[in-house]
Protein backbone atom coordinates (compact mmCIF):
# COMPACT_ATOMS: atom_id res chain seq x y z
CA UNK A 1 0.00 0.00 0.00
CA UNK A 2 1.43 3.34 -0.97
CA UNK A 3 0.90 5.81 1.84
CA UNK A 4 1.01 9.38 0.84
CA UNK A 5 -0.08 12.90 1.69
CA UNK A 6 0.74 15.63 4.00
CA UNK A 7 0.53 15.72 7.75
CA UNK A 8 2.33 18.77 8.34
CA UNK A 9 1.39 21.93 6.56
CA UNK A 10 2.24 25.62 6.24
CA UNK A 11 -0.64 28.11 6.43
CA UNK A 12 0.57 31.42 4.99
CA UNK A 13 -0.70 34.98 4.80
CA UNK A 14 -0.85 36.60 1.36
CA UNK A 15 2.58 37.90 0.34
CA UNK A 16 3.23 40.81 -2.01
CA UNK A 17 6.72 40.79 -3.42
CA UNK A 18 9.00 43.43 -4.83
CA UNK A 19 10.15 43.14 -8.46
CA UNK A 20 12.15 40.01 -9.21
CA UNK A 21 15.89 40.19 -8.67
CA UNK A 22 18.50 39.15 -11.23
CA UNK A 23 19.58 35.53 -10.97
CA UNK A 24 22.15 34.88 -8.28
CA UNK A 25 22.06 38.36 -6.76
CA UNK A 26 20.73 37.54 -3.28
CA UNK A 27 17.97 35.82 -1.36
CA UNK A 28 15.12 36.93 -3.64
CA UNK A 29 12.40 39.59 -3.42
CA UNK A 30 11.66 40.67 0.11
CA UNK A 31 8.09 39.89 1.18
CA UNK A 32 5.85 42.63 2.49
CA UNK A 33 6.93 43.37 6.10
CA UNK A 34 3.39 42.60 7.21
CA UNK A 35 3.53 39.07 5.82
CA UNK A 36 3.62 36.34 8.45
CA UNK A 37 4.24 32.65 8.51
CA UNK A 38 1.52 31.24 10.73
CA UNK A 39 1.20 27.88 12.42
CA UNK A 40 3.92 25.98 10.64
CA UNK A 41 3.34 22.22 10.53
CA UNK A 42 -0.31 22.52 11.60
CA UNK A 43 -2.77 21.05 9.12
CA UNK A 44 -5.83 21.39 11.30
CA UNK A 45 -7.37 24.64 10.02
CA UNK A 46 -7.12 23.79 6.35
CA UNK A 47 -8.24 20.17 6.67
CA UNK A 48 -11.11 21.32 8.85
CA UNK A 49 -12.19 23.82 6.20
CA UNK A 50 -12.26 20.92 3.72
CA UNK A 51 -14.92 19.20 5.82
CA UNK A 52 -12.63 16.57 7.35
CA UNK A 53 -12.61 15.44 10.98
CA UNK A 54 -9.43 16.82 12.53
CA UNK A 55 -7.83 16.28 15.95
CA UNK A 56 -4.70 17.99 17.20
CA UNK A 57 -2.22 16.93 19.90
CA UNK A 58 -1.69 14.82 21.88
CA UNK A 59 -2.65 12.36 19.13
CA UNK A 60 -3.09 14.13 15.81
CA UNK A 61 -5.33 12.52 13.21
CA UNK A 62 -7.37 13.40 10.13
CA UNK A 63 -10.46 11.36 9.27
CA UNK A 64 -13.19 11.29 6.65
CA UNK A 65 -16.62 9.66 6.36
CA UNK A 66 -18.29 9.14 2.98
CA UNK A 67 -21.38 7.14 2.01
CA UNK A 68 -22.26 4.52 -0.60
CA UNK A 69 -25.40 2.41 -1.11
CA UNK A 70 -25.82 -0.50 1.29
CA UNK A 71 -26.95 -4.02 0.52
CA UNK A 72 -30.60 -3.20 1.28
CA UNK A 73 -32.85 -0.22 0.66
CA UNK A 74 -32.83 0.77 4.34
CA UNK A 75 -29.04 0.61 4.75
CA UNK A 76 -26.22 2.94 3.71
CA UNK A 77 -22.55 1.91 3.69
CA UNK A 78 -20.38 4.36 5.64
CA UNK A 79 -16.78 4.47 4.43
CA UNK A 80 -14.52 5.61 7.28
CA UNK A 81 -10.88 6.50 6.63
CA UNK A 82 -8.31 7.80 9.13
CA UNK A 83 -4.68 8.83 8.77
CA UNK A 84 -1.94 9.09 11.36
CA UNK A 85 1.74 9.93 11.36
CA UNK A 86 4.19 7.48 12.92
CA UNK A 87 5.56 10.17 15.23
CA UNK A 88 2.12 10.48 16.88
CA UNK A 89 2.49 6.94 18.30
CA UNK A 90 4.75 5.42 20.96
CA UNK A 91 7.01 2.77 19.46
CA UNK A 92 8.79 0.01 21.36
CA UNK A 93 11.54 -2.35 20.33
CA UNK A 94 10.16 -5.52 18.72
CA UNK A 95 12.80 -8.00 17.61
CA UNK A 96 14.78 -6.40 14.80
CA UNK A 97 12.33 -3.54 14.42
CA UNK A 98 9.86 -1.32 16.27
CA UNK A 99 6.16 -1.68 17.02
CA UNK A 100 3.31 0.64 18.05
CA UNK A 101 -0.33 -0.16 18.76
CA UNK A 102 -3.38 2.09 18.52
CA UNK A 103 -7.11 1.82 19.18
CA UNK A 104 -9.91 3.35 17.08
CA UNK A 105 -13.56 3.76 18.10
CA UNK A 106 -16.27 5.16 15.81
CA UNK A 107 -19.91 5.56 16.85
CA UNK A 108 -23.03 6.79 15.05
CA UNK A 109 -25.37 8.05 17.79
CA UNK A 110 -28.92 9.35 17.50
CA UNK A 111 -30.66 11.34 20.23
CA UNK A 112 -31.83 8.06 21.74
CA UNK A 113 -28.38 6.44 21.90
CA UNK A 114 -25.83 4.52 19.80
CA UNK A 115 -27.14 3.06 16.54
CA UNK A 116 -23.93 1.66 15.05
CA UNK A 117 -20.41 1.54 16.44
CA UNK A 118 -17.16 -0.38 16.15
CA UNK A 119 -13.88 -0.50 18.04
CA UNK A 120 -10.68 -2.13 16.78
CA UNK A 121 -7.00 -2.31 17.60
CA UNK A 122 -4.22 -2.19 15.06
CA UNK A 123 -0.44 -2.49 15.01
CA UNK A 124 2.24 -0.58 13.13
CA UNK A 125 5.62 -2.21 12.55
CA UNK A 126 8.70 -0.48 11.11
CA UNK A 127 12.31 -1.53 10.69
CA UNK A 128 14.30 1.54 11.74
CA UNK A 129 14.19 4.18 14.44
CA UNK A 130 14.05 6.84 11.71
CA UNK A 131 10.74 5.44 10.47
CA UNK A 132 9.18 5.89 13.90
CA UNK A 133 9.70 9.65 13.50
CA UNK A 134 7.99 9.99 10.13
CA UNK A 135 5.71 13.01 10.04
CA UNK A 136 3.89 12.20 6.82
CA UNK A 137 0.72 10.14 6.46
CA UNK A 138 2.47 6.88 7.30
CA UNK A 139 -0.55 5.02 8.73
CA UNK A 140 -3.92 4.58 6.99
CA UNK A 141 -6.86 2.95 8.77
CA UNK A 142 -10.24 2.26 7.18
CA UNK A 143 -13.51 0.51 7.95
CA UNK A 144 -16.87 -0.07 6.22
CA UNK A 145 -20.04 -0.14 8.34
CA UNK A 146 -23.74 -0.32 7.47
CA UNK A 147 -25.85 2.49 8.95
CA UNK A 148 -29.58 3.25 8.54
CA UNK A 149 -30.20 6.60 6.81
CA UNK A 150 -30.70 9.47 9.25
CA UNK A 151 -29.01 12.25 11.20
CA UNK A 152 -26.30 11.20 13.67
CA UNK A 153 -23.60 12.46 15.97
CA UNK A 154 -20.46 10.79 14.59
CA UNK A 155 -17.84 10.32 17.33
CA UNK A 156 -14.24 9.32 16.62
CA UNK A 157 -11.76 8.36 19.35
CA UNK A 158 -8.14 7.31 18.79
CA UNK A 159 -5.86 6.01 21.57
CA UNK A 160 -2.15 5.27 21.61
CA UNK A 161 -1.77 1.93 23.40
CA UNK A 162 1.81 2.74 24.43
CA UNK A 163 1.05 6.05 26.18
CA UNK A 164 -1.82 8.02 27.75
CA UNK A 165 -2.33 9.95 24.49
CA UNK A 166 -5.94 10.02 23.27
CA UNK A 167 -7.90 12.35 20.96
CA UNK A 168 -11.65 12.57 20.46
CA UNK A 169 -13.77 14.47 17.94
CA UNK A 170 -17.50 14.61 17.14
CA UNK A 171 -19.65 16.13 14.44
CA UNK A 172 -23.23 15.91 13.16
CA UNK A 173 -23.63 14.07 9.87
CA UNK A 174 -26.57 13.14 7.64
CA UNK A 175 -26.41 9.58 6.32
CA UNK A 176 -28.24 9.72 2.97
CA UNK A 177 -30.62 7.20 1.46
CA UNK A 178 -29.29 6.09 -1.92
CA UNK A 179 -32.36 5.81 -4.15
CA UNK A 180 -32.67 4.95 -7.85
CA UNK A 181 -31.30 7.78 -9.97
CA UNK A 182 -28.93 9.01 -7.25
CA UNK A 183 -25.15 9.12 -7.16
CA UNK A 184 -22.58 9.00 -4.37
CA UNK A 185 -20.27 11.89 -3.59
CA UNK A 186 -16.78 11.40 -5.08
CA UNK A 187 -14.51 9.42 -2.72
CA UNK A 188 -10.78 10.16 -2.83
CA UNK A 189 -8.80 6.91 -3.01
CA UNK A 190 -5.23 5.81 -3.49
CA UNK A 191 -6.08 2.63 -5.35
CA UNK A 192 -8.74 -0.04 -5.80
CA UNK A 193 -11.37 -1.34 -8.22
CA UNK A 194 -14.49 -0.68 -6.16
CA UNK A 195 -17.25 -3.30 -6.38
CA UNK A 196 -19.76 -4.87 -8.77
CA UNK A 197 -22.71 -5.33 -6.34
CA UNK A 198 -24.03 -3.28 -3.43
CA UNK A 199 -23.89 -6.38 -1.24
CA UNK A 200 -20.09 -6.37 -1.49
CA UNK A 201 -17.50 -4.35 0.42
CA UNK A 202 -15.60 -2.13 -2.03
CA UNK A 203 -11.97 -2.98 -2.77
CA UNK A 204 -10.49 0.44 -2.11
CA UNK A 205 -7.67 2.14 -0.22
CA UNK A 206 -9.12 5.43 0.98
CA UNK A 207 -7.20 8.72 0.77
CA UNK A 208 -8.47 10.22 4.08
CA UNK A 209 -6.94 13.66 3.51
CA UNK A 210 -7.84 13.94 -0.19
CA UNK A 211 -4.28 15.15 -0.68
CA UNK A 212 -1.60 14.50 -3.30
CA UNK A 213 1.96 15.76 -3.79
CA UNK A 214 2.43 18.54 -6.33
CA UNK A 215 3.64 17.31 -9.71
CA UNK A 216 4.26 13.73 -8.59
CA UNK A 217 1.12 11.80 -7.66
CA UNK A 218 -2.17 11.11 -9.41
CA UNK A 219 -5.41 12.18 -7.75
CA UNK A 220 -8.12 9.49 -7.91
CA UNK A 221 -11.84 9.63 -7.18
CA UNK A 222 -14.26 6.69 -7.02
CA UNK A 223 -17.99 7.18 -7.66
CA UNK A 224 -21.12 5.06 -7.77
CA UNK A 225 -24.46 5.63 -9.52
CA UNK A 226 -27.67 3.74 -8.81
CA UNK A 227 -30.57 2.97 -11.12
CA UNK A 228 -29.05 4.66 -14.18
CA UNK A 229 -29.15 3.40 -17.74
CA UNK A 230 -26.21 1.19 -18.83
CA UNK A 231 -23.50 3.04 -20.73
CA UNK A 232 -24.17 6.35 -19.04
CA UNK A 233 -21.43 8.95 -18.90
CA UNK A 234 -20.19 11.43 -16.33
CA UNK A 235 -18.78 14.89 -16.91
CA UNK A 236 -15.90 15.45 -14.47
CA UNK A 237 -13.86 18.58 -13.83
CA UNK A 238 -11.42 20.08 -11.36
CA UNK A 239 -11.44 23.71 -10.25
CA UNK A 240 -8.64 25.61 -8.53
CA UNK A 241 -9.07 27.67 -5.37
CA UNK A 242 -10.16 30.67 -7.45
CA UNK A 243 -12.96 28.62 -9.04
CA UNK A 244 -11.27 28.40 -12.44
CA UNK A 245 -11.58 25.11 -14.32
CA UNK A 246 -8.15 23.48 -14.69
CA UNK A 247 -9.14 19.98 -15.88
CA UNK A 248 -12.13 18.31 -17.57
CA UNK A 249 -12.96 14.85 -18.88
CA UNK A 250 -15.93 12.65 -19.74
CA UNK A 251 -15.87 9.11 -18.37
CA UNK A 252 -18.13 6.11 -18.93
CA UNK A 253 -19.87 4.30 -16.08
CA UNK A 254 -19.20 0.57 -15.81
CA UNK A 255 -21.84 -1.84 -14.49
CA UNK A 256 -25.59 -2.35 -14.80
CA UNK A 257 -28.80 -0.50 -13.97
CA UNK A 258 -28.49 -1.41 -10.27
CA UNK A 259 -24.89 -0.32 -9.69
CA UNK A 260 -22.54 1.50 -12.04
CA UNK A 261 -19.11 2.78 -11.03
CA UNK A 262 -16.34 5.03 -12.29
CA UNK A 263 -12.75 5.63 -11.21
CA UNK A 264 -11.37 8.98 -12.39
CA UNK A 265 -7.63 9.66 -12.43
CA UNK A 266 -6.15 13.16 -12.64
CA UNK A 267 -2.52 12.84 -13.74
CA UNK A 268 0.48 14.63 -12.14
CA UNK A 269 1.18 18.11 -13.42
CA UNK A 270 -2.41 18.84 -14.35
CA UNK A 271 -3.35 20.52 -11.08
CA UNK A 272 -1.93 23.68 -9.49
CA UNK A 273 -0.75 23.71 -5.90
CA UNK A 274 -3.38 24.52 -3.31
CA UNK A 275 -6.94 23.60 -2.43
CA UNK A 276 -9.34 22.63 -5.21
CA UNK A 277 -12.77 21.20 -5.92
CA UNK A 278 -13.65 18.10 -7.93
CA UNK A 279 -17.09 18.07 -9.57
CA UNK A 280 -18.99 15.30 -11.33
CA UNK A 281 -22.43 15.22 -12.94
CA UNK A 282 -24.28 12.74 -15.19
CA UNK A 283 -24.04 13.83 -18.80
CA UNK A 284 -27.07 15.88 -19.78
CA UNK A 285 -28.51 16.33 -16.28
CA UNK A 286 -27.00 19.72 -15.46
CA UNK A 287 -25.74 21.38 -12.30
CA UNK A 288 -28.64 20.19 -10.14
CA UNK A 289 -27.19 16.66 -10.17
CA UNK A 290 -23.60 17.75 -9.47
CA UNK A 291 -21.65 16.01 -6.70
CA UNK A 292 -18.47 17.56 -5.32
CA UNK A 293 -15.40 16.78 -3.21
CA UNK A 294 -12.61 19.00 -1.90
CA UNK A 295 -8.96 18.13 -2.43
CA UNK A 296 -5.52 19.52 -1.68
CA UNK A 297 -2.39 19.56 -3.84
CA UNK A 298 0.64 20.00 -1.58
CA UNK A 299 4.30 20.69 -2.26
CA UNK A 300 5.33 17.52 -0.47
CA UNK A 301 4.12 14.86 1.91
CA UNK A 302 5.19 17.09 4.79
CA UNK A 303 3.55 20.44 4.14
CA UNK A 304 1.04 22.17 1.91
CA UNK A 305 1.39 25.78 0.85
CA UNK A 306 -1.52 27.24 -1.04
CA UNK A 307 0.45 29.48 -3.39
CA UNK A 308 3.53 28.84 -5.55
CA UNK A 309 4.91 32.37 -5.11
CA UNK A 310 4.61 32.04 -1.33
CA UNK A 311 6.79 28.95 -1.44
CA UNK A 312 9.45 30.81 -3.45
CA UNK A 313 9.29 33.63 -0.92
CA UNK A 314 9.78 31.22 1.99
CA UNK A 315 12.85 29.69 0.32
CA UNK A 316 14.70 33.02 0.27
CA UNK A 317 17.35 31.72 2.73
CA UNK A 318 17.49 28.11 1.55
CA UNK A 319 21.01 26.80 0.94
CA UNK A 320 20.46 25.78 -2.70
CA UNK A 321 19.63 29.14 -4.22
CA UNK A 322 20.61 27.80 -7.66
CA UNK A 323 17.57 25.53 -7.48
CA UNK A 324 15.38 28.25 -5.98
CA UNK A 325 16.23 30.38 -9.01
CA UNK A 326 15.10 27.54 -11.28
CA UNK A 327 11.80 27.38 -9.41
CA UNK A 328 11.38 31.14 -9.70
CA UNK A 329 12.08 31.19 -13.44
CA UNK A 330 10.01 28.10 -14.37
CA UNK A 331 7.03 28.82 -16.65
CA UNK A 332 3.68 27.85 -15.09
CA UNK A 333 3.31 24.71 -17.21
CA UNK A 334 6.76 23.46 -16.14
CA UNK A 335 6.52 24.24 -12.42
CA UNK A 336 5.36 20.77 -11.26
CA UNK A 337 8.25 19.02 -13.03
CA UNK A 338 10.85 21.56 -11.83
CA UNK A 339 9.55 21.27 -8.27
CA UNK A 340 10.01 17.50 -8.29
CA UNK A 341 13.53 17.92 -9.67
CA UNK A 342 14.27 20.46 -6.92
CA UNK A 343 12.86 18.16 -4.25
CA UNK A 344 15.04 15.22 -5.37
CA UNK A 345 18.18 17.28 -5.96
CA UNK A 346 18.09 18.82 -2.46
CA UNK A 347 17.12 15.65 -0.57
CA UNK A 348 20.13 14.46 1.50
CA UNK A 349 18.56 11.03 2.20
CA UNK A 350 16.76 9.90 -0.98
CA UNK A 351 15.69 6.54 0.49
CA UNK A 352 13.22 8.25 2.87
CA UNK A 353 9.95 9.88 1.71
CA UNK A 354 10.86 13.16 3.46
CA UNK A 355 13.33 15.80 2.31
CA UNK A 356 15.27 16.22 5.56
CA UNK A 357 17.00 19.43 4.42
CA UNK A 358 13.69 21.16 3.73
CA UNK A 359 12.19 19.87 6.97
CA UNK A 360 15.07 21.31 8.99
CA UNK A 361 14.88 24.58 7.05
CA UNK A 362 11.17 25.09 7.74
CA UNK A 363 11.59 24.22 11.40
CA UNK A 364 14.20 26.98 11.64
CA UNK A 365 11.73 29.37 10.00
CA UNK A 366 9.12 28.38 12.55
CA UNK A 367 11.52 28.88 15.45
CA UNK A 368 12.85 32.20 14.11
CA UNK A 369 9.33 33.50 13.59
CA UNK A 370 8.49 32.81 17.22
CA UNK A 371 11.77 33.92 18.81
CA UNK A 372 12.99 36.94 16.87
CA UNK A 373 9.83 38.90 16.15
CA UNK A 374 10.42 42.64 16.20
CA UNK A 375 8.11 45.62 16.07
CA UNK A 376 6.31 45.55 12.74
CA UNK A 377 8.25 42.59 11.35
CA UNK A 378 7.86 38.80 11.64
CA UNK A 379 10.82 37.01 13.17
CA UNK A 380 11.89 35.09 10.06
CA UNK A 381 12.44 38.37 8.15
CA UNK A 382 14.59 40.06 10.79
CA UNK A 383 18.40 40.07 10.64
CA UNK A 384 18.62 37.64 13.56
CA UNK A 385 16.03 35.42 11.86
CA UNK A 386 17.98 35.46 8.62
CA UNK A 387 21.24 34.47 10.32
CA UNK A 388 19.59 31.78 12.45
CA UNK A 389 17.81 30.21 9.48
CA UNK A 390 20.98 30.32 7.35
CA UNK A 391 23.58 29.20 9.91
CA UNK A 392 21.62 27.63 12.75
CA UNK A 393 21.95 28.17 16.50
CA UNK A 394 25.02 30.20 17.54
CA UNK A 395 27.48 28.65 19.99
CA UNK A 396 27.43 31.72 22.23
CA UNK A 397 25.05 34.65 22.68
CA UNK A 398 25.94 37.73 24.71
CA UNK A 399 23.41 40.50 25.25
CA UNK A 400 25.18 43.75 26.09
CA UNK A 401 21.97 45.78 26.10
CA UNK A 402 22.30 46.21 29.86
CA UNK A 403 25.43 48.22 29.19
CA UNK A 404 23.62 50.62 26.84
CA UNK A 405 24.21 53.52 29.22
CA UNK A 406 27.97 53.14 28.72
CA UNK A 407 28.08 51.92 25.14
CA UNK A 408 25.32 54.23 23.92
CA UNK A 409 23.54 51.47 22.03
CA UNK A 410 21.75 48.20 22.77
CA UNK A 411 23.17 45.14 21.09
CA UNK A 412 23.69 41.37 20.93
CA UNK A 413 26.75 39.38 19.96
CA UNK A 414 26.52 35.94 18.32
CA UNK A 415 29.52 33.64 18.00
CA UNK A 416 29.89 30.60 15.71
CA UNK A 417 33.03 28.82 16.84
CA UNK A 418 33.40 26.32 13.99
CA UNK A 419 32.96 29.09 11.41
CA UNK A 420 35.26 31.49 13.28
CA UNK A 421 32.52 34.07 12.99
CA UNK A 422 31.39 36.78 15.41
CA UNK A 423 28.40 38.92 14.53
CA UNK A 424 27.03 42.05 16.19
CA UNK A 425 23.38 43.10 16.06
CA UNK A 426 22.65 46.67 17.18
CA UNK A 427 19.42 48.45 18.09
CA UNK A 428 20.23 51.90 16.79
CA UNK A 429 16.68 53.25 17.15
CA UNK A 430 15.95 51.99 20.66
CA UNK A 431 12.74 50.27 19.49
CA UNK A 432 14.04 46.72 19.70
CA UNK A 433 15.00 46.40 16.04
CA UNK A 434 18.35 44.66 15.99
CA UNK A 435 20.31 45.00 12.75
CA UNK A 436 23.63 43.55 11.70
CA UNK A 437 26.38 46.14 11.74
CA UNK A 438 27.84 46.83 8.26
CA UNK A 439 31.03 44.91 9.09
CA UNK A 440 29.06 41.97 10.51
CA UNK A 441 26.82 41.93 7.42
CA UNK A 442 29.88 41.67 5.20
CA UNK A 443 31.37 38.89 7.35
CA UNK A 444 28.07 37.03 7.36
CA UNK A 445 27.84 37.16 3.56
CA UNK A 446 31.45 35.98 3.24
CA UNK A 447 30.93 32.97 5.50
CA UNK A 448 27.57 32.18 3.94
CA UNK A 449 29.21 32.02 0.51
CA UNK A 450 31.76 29.56 1.90
CA UNK A 451 29.11 27.40 3.55
CA UNK A 452 27.05 27.25 0.37
CA UNK A 453 30.04 26.61 -1.91
CA UNK A 454 29.44 23.41 -3.93
CA UNK A 455 31.38 20.50 -2.46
Amino acid sequence: MRRLAALALLALAQTRCAPARPTGSGPGPRPDPGAAVSTLFDAGALYGSMGLIVAGPPLTFVATVRYLAGGTSDSTLAVFGLSLANHSLSFQRDGNGYMAQYHVEVAFRSDSGPVRQFATDDTVRVRTIQETQRGDESVIYQQFIGVPPGVYHVAVTVRDRGSPSVSHRERTDTVPRMVAGSMSDPLAVYQGTGRARTSEVPKLVVNPRSTVSYGADSLRFYMEAYGVRPGGKLVTRALDQAGQEVWRDTVALVGDDKLATALVTLRPGGLPVGEGRFEVEPLGQGAAATRTARFLVSFSEQWAITNYDQMISLLRYFERQDWVDKLRQAPPDQRPAVWREFYKATDPVPVTPENEALEAYFRRIQFANQRFRESGEPGWLTDRGEVYISLGEPDDVFDFSTDASRAGVRGVRWTYNSLRLTLFFQDQTGFGRFRLTPLSRAEFQRVLAQVRRPK
